[in-house]
């Protein structure tokens, strides 16, 4: 188990300014380990909840951060004279495109090509994010 000096303090900014944590990870933990972590602690009461790790994506110093990155290869490199803080990543949430319903699919069976385009375009999820 790493010692207290050795992990690293994150917390995670939300598509409304909120934030989930701070917490503390070791120098080997993963990108995927850590959204994991956001999928589990996030607040109930938000109107956007990933439903997985997959629908997450992580942003640290401008990046999207890979599932197979480690923490330690994550940090910003900053000068040793500044003390360790807090860092922060935001959060984008982008849920997994769904399936049609087949419902829908018989109900496009007698479109046109262009028609059933426009209909399943209407049908998909959008999201937005907001950096502050």
């Amino acid at each position: 188990m790493p010692e207290e000096e050795d992990l690293v303090e994150l917390k995670f900014r939300l598509y409304d300014g909120s934030d989930v944590g701070p917490f503390h990870y070791s120098p080997t933990a993963t990108v995927g380990m850590l959204k994991e972590r956001i999928v589990s602690e996030w607040p109930k009461d938000k109107k956007i909840v990933p439903k997985a790790a997959s629908d997450i994506k992580l942003i640290n110093a401008g990046k999207i951060l890979e599932n197979g990155k480690t923490v330690a290869r994550c940090e910003t490199p900053f000068d040793d004279d500044l003390p360790k803080s807090v860092i922060t990543m935001h959060v984008i949430v982008q849920p997994s495109p769904t399936k049609p319903r087949p419902g829908l699919i018989l109900l496009l069976s007698h479109l046109s090509t262009e028609e059933i385009e426009e209909e399943e375009a209407s049908q998909r999820s959008f999201c937005s994010c907001t950096i502050m």
